[in-house]
């Protein structure tokens, strides 16, 4: 059981890593911000972006801003669900059958290009996504508290994808964008890596016990019943905006809420304001709903049908 929140120490835990990241990661504190809100209230980010943003890079410096094992997996056509979950062998010396572990028993998983591997394959993401364990064999193995997906997709390039199905772009908290920073930033990038790359002078900031206790706090976040009202109301205008084929479910709800709580956290508060559901509804909600194709062919956008919610849905006093 915790104590009494305490803000300035998890403000602190977060401060400490955004400082950590940033040394790597230039012009991209909004992004970094929702990417360690997702983190810190148990989400799964998803990142749809050109090559060469940074992807790896930023997951890289968040696992050794806190210490943690970090994987990545290249996702390919070929490849199979046991070379995410790992395989069991069988010893003759023994006479039994030995696990070895695949590369999703770790902390942070980068999963690039997740839309290239087979939807098989994809899918042996969804429990460990959902319930934070993996079943093989008849067997069930948990995964590491800190266990974290990010996972990459390129939005130009769509031969020989398998597009991610409704079930899984739901698992997903948020869907983010590094996007290209500017001139200046990117000036300031090639200063910075003109003779040893930043990721390599990065060490960890904080410890494992803040990050437990981080998670646990946002919980402890007060939020209040109209907050929730508002966050369920903009969720369900989604359903019946024109042009939606499918609207945000009610996990979109219960992630909007464990991700506003991080952010009022991160900012010094105990409780939730109008102002982190408008900055959280976007990546939280966009990317769960579906157009039907005359919407799409018009060219309305899923971002578009959730800002027209917020529009929409009163602001509560």
């Amino acid at each position: 059981m915790m104590g009494e929140l305490d803000v300035g120490r998890s403000q602190e835990t977060y401060q400490k890593i955004v400082k950590n990241i940033e040394r790597v990661m230039v012009g991209q504190s909004d992004t970094v911000r929702k990417l360690l809100a997702a983190f810190a209230s148990g989400g799964h980010v998803l990142l749809e972006d050109y090559p060469g943003t940074g992807k790896t890079t930023l997951a890289k410096a968040l696992a050794k801003s806190i210490d943690a094992e970090f994987k990545r997996i290249q996702f390919t056509p070929d490849l199979l669900p046991s070379d995410l979950l790992g395989v069991s062998t069988y010893n003759q010396k023994d006479q039994t059958f030995q696990f070895h572990k695949g590369p999703i028993f770790t902390n942070i998983l980068l999963a690039d290009e997740i839309n290239r591997a087979s939807p098989r394959t994809q899918s042996a993401l969804l429990e460990a996504m959902a319930e934070n364990q993996v079943s093989i064999d008849g067997n069930r193995y948990c995964l590491d508290g800190l266990f974290f997906v990010i996972a990459t997709q390129n939005p130009i390039e769509f031969q020989g994808t398998y597009p991610l199905p409704e079930a899984q772009m739901d698992r997903f908290m948020v869907q983010l964008s590094l996007g290209y920073v500017s001139p200046e930033e990117e000036v300031q990038i090639l200063t910075a890596q003109g003779e040893i790359h930043p990721l390599l002078e990065i060490e960890k900031c904080v410890t494992r016990e803040d990050i437990v206790f981080l998670k646990k706090s946002v919980t402890q976040v007060r939020i209040s019943e109209e907050i929730k009202k508002y966050i369920v109301d903009i969720v369900s205008e989604t359903r019946k905006s024109k042009g939606v084929e499918l609207g945000a479910s009610p996990r979109a709800s219960l992630s909007l809420m464990r991700a506003v709580q991080a952010l009022a956290l991160f900012d010094g508060l105990e409780f939730v304001s109008p102002d982190h559901v408008q900055e959280m509804a976007v990546p939280v909600i966009a990317h769960r709903l579906v157009l039907d194709p005359q919407a799409r062919f018009s060219g309305l956008t899923r971002e578009e049908v959730v800002e027209e919610a917020l529009r929409k849905i009163s602001v509560p006093a």
